[in-house]
């Protein structure tokens, strides 16, 4: 008969026998070195959803508003934002968007900028064959409006498909605060990821009614507060040799005039020190990818 302990013995083994898999599977780049004169690689990212998370989850008409402003206003302000400051954002584009907004994508790219996938709907079907048209839908949409496929992904997609489709990077995955490699669970592929985390994602700070959540869990931070948080995060990167910050926004929630301006004083603050880069996330990895190439397998 087992026992309480033995149930509890078995329990820590298969944690720790998950923990060894999960340790296995990601590779670090423990030497990581920017271009001469670089000691902090900065990515703003920011995910072009508009309304179209919204209607998934069959959000009210006032959250589908929200969703509405970050097309027609928000992911201007940020264009002109990052232009005016020589920054190169990635926008994380779902393929209907392209349909939506083609106009403020065009914008994006004739100034430099990355338009990456980020799902056609912002959801990966479950059934194999329609990811796989999911994926090829989006990068045709976003290729038709940039004239450029996309090469980079904010997503839940199959690694191996995407890997098969020639993408670069992931920019989903949370398993360190720097760039690094990952085998997909089945050890078919493995892919460059561009961590990014929560706790430098705007809607985590400014989003009231975020996914229907409960008013109890209702969050809107002044700007002064998220600029300090923000701060400290890239003061924390920047005192070490290849220093990395990837920085999540989004078009309906950063766009807003109040937090614009905080952007601006925070990129105004990471330029005033030397050795600073803004470039897209698709240039970052193709850096690490020459530069700091995984193991042979």
């Amino acid at each position: 008969m087992m026992t309480a302990a033995d149930t509890l013995d078995r329990e820590i083994e298969d944690l720790v026998r998950v923990a060894r898999d999960h340790v296995a599977r990601h590779e670090p780049i423990t030497d990581l070195r920017w271009p001469d004169g670089v000691r902090i690689a900065v990515n703003f990212t920011a995910d072009f959803d508009a309304m179209l998370l919204r209607r998934l989850l069959n959000e009210p008409p006032m959250q589908l508003a929200k969703g509405e402003f970050g097309g027609r206003v928000g992911i201007w302000r940020l264009i002109e934002l990052f232009d005016a400051h020589g920054v190169k954002a990635t926008f994380f584009t779902p393929g209907r968007i392209a349909e939506l907004y083609p106009d403020s994508l065009r914008a994006a790219a004739r100034s430099g900028h990355e338009v990456a996938d980020h799902m056609w709907e912002h959801h990966v079907p479950k059934d194999p064959a329609l990811e796989h048209d999911h994926l090829r839908k989006t990068m045709a949409a976003l290729e038709s409006v940039t004239g450029r496929r996309p090469y980079g992904t904010r997503s839940w997609h199959t690694q191996a498909l995407l890997v098969g489709e020639g993408f670069l990077y992931n920019s989903h995955g949370h398993a360190s605060h720097r760039p690094y490699y990952i085998w997909d669970a089945e050890r078919r592929s493995r892919m460059l990821n561009l961590p990014f985390h929560y706790s430098i994602d705007d809607a985590m700070y400014y989003s009231f009614a975020w996914l229907g959540s409960a008013n109890p869990a209702q969050r809107l931070s002044d700007t002064d507060r998220v600029e300090e948080l923000w701060w400290n995060a890239f003061w924390q990167q920047y005192q070490q040799e290849g220093g990395y910050l990837n920085i999540c926004l989004h078009p309906f929630v950063s766009g807003r005039a109040l937090r614009i301006a905080m952007l601006e004083r925070l990129i105004q603050r990471m330029k005033r020190l030397p050795g600073v880069w803004f470039p897209t996330c698709e240039e970052v990895a193709r850096h690490c990818l020459a530069n700091h190439p995984p193991r042979a397998a």
